[in-house]
């Protein structure tokens, strides 16, 4: 969010109208500087770059020879080229060549990492791998900058490291990397954009994969799994919001802004705009960079029933914030995504939108009313948001922000049901959703809990005392991890949501049997079809061929040891002491 609502894209808007000029009162009226602080990330950059290019034809190796000299003036530039060895260099000393006093080496590049003051390079050589930064001599083993000429590059993800310029064949790139990089030298600080909590993550359990959405749609690829958790790094991390936006959960959060400042400003925003007389809102958000610049060409006129709302990244508005955002009075809620946006976090956000529509639909509203608006022609922009204008909102929910995405989501879909023109019990979602159920084949279930012990939110529970398998609906987060443990796998995942909220809330028995009773002292502790599979699966192996020993499998724990010290000759060898 701004640091102030009086910036130019506000000052820009029209106020013809009664609507335009409640926009501005509101705009006015609201902070939009609140947010909790958060951590942050420091970066440490001596000026130290390495020009990445790959032999292609004699001669091509002068490109990047060109640019360490146009650069060194500000800049210690080293110089790798991948193949074969430049028409350039004038002598090689310890396997690196010096060219026209540039340090230089060529060969293979095995692997490159890190961010800004922090990459490592390593190649191939006669001798194995090494580190580039110590083959160069330069007396450490790590560049600050990397200026990549290579086509394609070797960071292939939608969003680069900070500190990694790529131009490929683009003209304009290049310019603007050689005019960015020399002030890249000296200590950087940006915030730490996420928070993780691990008690509430459904990535893995037991050694089984769960859910992996955050990993799918981070656009820097810097989430990675360890075991049941995943990892971030803070460093390579930009701030994207598309993995908070896909956790299922809330186990990854946007940071700054919390999600819950950013629902109480809009709250906010739109009291403001109802008390000034407005009507039929639709809230705008936009990114802080190129959507900005967008919103400032076209704020003139950008129609009277719009609110722009900034935020650092369009991936960062989650189905909770847009939700809620229609709870308390918008007519519609549209995202702008311009062409900067990643690919993984635009597919990302129309997901999450598809997901809400399905909802809103559900309830009778219509799907439009929470859309991603590209950012191609301008014009075609602003005659879109004019079309968004004869949605008449329903009374404005009460609830305040929360930083519980599945919360706010439920509250919000609570309030627009309460109002809804169509009332029915539920509605059928998209694959991926994080809301549903789970459905059980009674017949191949042997209700041996395995879904029960992988279960990360307790939606699956044991019946007690009871063969039953138990299901909460609303603890659960469509993560499949129950799938997956199934030994017989027997269990389906149904994505939908469920507005009653005593079927929500319901505990439902998947399945049951009538217990197995302990032949020797009547206490249940199995199931007869679980008792039946072992006896079929053990009725041919050599330690139970004896009538003691298969009469033992249908005994509990308790008798079973009871059984084996006291009957000698139980059927199988029995550990009965050292005299023994």
């Amino acid at each position: 969010m701004n640091d102030t609502p009086a910036n130019a894209v506000a000052a820009a808007l029209s106020d013809s109208t009664a609507n335009g000029r409640a926009r501005r009162a509101a705009l006015a009226a609201t902070r939009m500087d609140h947010r909790r602080p958060t951590s942050l990330v420091e970066y440490q950059s001596s000026g130290e770059l390495l020009i990445l290019d790959q032999f292609r034809s004699m001669g091509d190796e002068e490109r990047a020879l060109e640019l360490a000299r146009q650069l060194s003036g500000q800049l210690r530039c080293s110089v790798f080229i991948a193949g074969l060895a430049p028409t350039g260099a004038t002598e090689r000393v310890d396997g690196v060549l010096a060219a026209k006093g540039i340090k230089m080496a060529v060969g293979r590049l095995v692997a490159l990492t890190g961010h800004l003051g922090r990459f490592e390079a390593t190649i191939g050589t006669g001798k194995g791998e090494a580190n580039l930064a110590r083959h160069l001599g330069l007396g450490r083993g790590h560049f600050d900058l990397v200026l990549d000429l290579s086509a394609p590059p070797h960071f292939r993800q939608d969003v680069a490291p900070l500190g990694y310029y790529a131009p490929q064949d683009n003209a304009q790139a290049l310019e603007r990397a050689l005019a960015e990089l020399p002030d890249m030298v000296g200590q950087f600080e940006k915030v730490k954009f996420f928070n993780y909590d691990a008690d509430i993550c459904a990535h893995g359990r037991s050694g089984l994969s769960g859910c992996t959405r955050c990993i799918a749609a981070c656009p820097t690829q810097v989430i990675a799994s360890i075991g049941e958790q995943i990892e971030v790094d803070p460093y390579l991390c930009q701030g994207a919001g598309s993995c908070a936006t896909a956790c299922p959960t809330g186990a990854i959060t946007y940071a700054y802004p919390a999600a819950s400042d950013l629902q109480n400003a809009i709250r906010t925003l739109l009291r403001h705009y109802r008390e000034a007389g407005g009507r039929e809102p639709c809230v705008l958000f936009h990114d802080a960079e190129d959507g900005r610049q967008l919103l400032e060409r076209i704020a003139p006129g950008l129609p009277e029933h719009v609110i722009p709302l900034e935020v650092e990244e369009i991936g960062s508005v989650g189905l909770d914030t847009c939700l809620a955002a229609l709870a308390y009075g918008a007519g519609y809620v549209v995202l702008l995504a311009t062409a900067t946006v990643a690919p993984s976090v635009r597919g990302e956000v129309a997901m999450q939108l598809e997901f809400g529509a399905g909802i809103l639909e559900g309830m009778g509203y219509r799907r439009e009313r929470l859309q991603l608006l590209g950012a191609g022609d301008e014009a075609v922009v602003a005659e879109t948001l004019a079309t968004l204008s004869s949605e008449q909102a329903q009374p404005p929910a009460g609830f305040a922000g929360l930083d519980e995405k599945r919360t706010v989501i439920r509250l919000a879909v609570d309030h627009l049901y309460a109002h809804a023109p169509v009332k029915g019990p539920l509605v059928d979602l998209p694959g991926g959703a994080p809301f549903g159920e789970i459905r059980v084949d009674r017949q191949g279930c042997t209700l041996c809990m395995a879904c029960v012990s992988v279960c990360p939110h307790s939606a699956l529970s044991a019946g007690g005392e009871l063969p039953q398998l138990l299901f909460d609906e609303q603890n659960c987060v469509q993560c499949g991890l129950c799938a997956t443990g199934c030994p017989e796998k027997v269990i389906e995942l149904a994505p939908r949501y469920v507005y009653d909220p005593e079927l929500r809330k319901a505990t439902r028995i998947l399945n049951e049997e009538e217990p197995f009773c302990c032949v020797a002292c009547g206490k249940p502790f199995a199931t007869q079809s679980m008792m039946n599979k072992l006896q079929e699966k053990l009725k041919g192996h050599w330690m139970f061929q004896k009538p003691d020993a298969l009469r033992r499998l249908r005994m509990c724990e308790d008798c079973r040891v009871k059984d084996m010290f006291t009957h000698e000759e139980g059927g199988i060898d029995v550990y009965k002491g050292p005299d023994r």
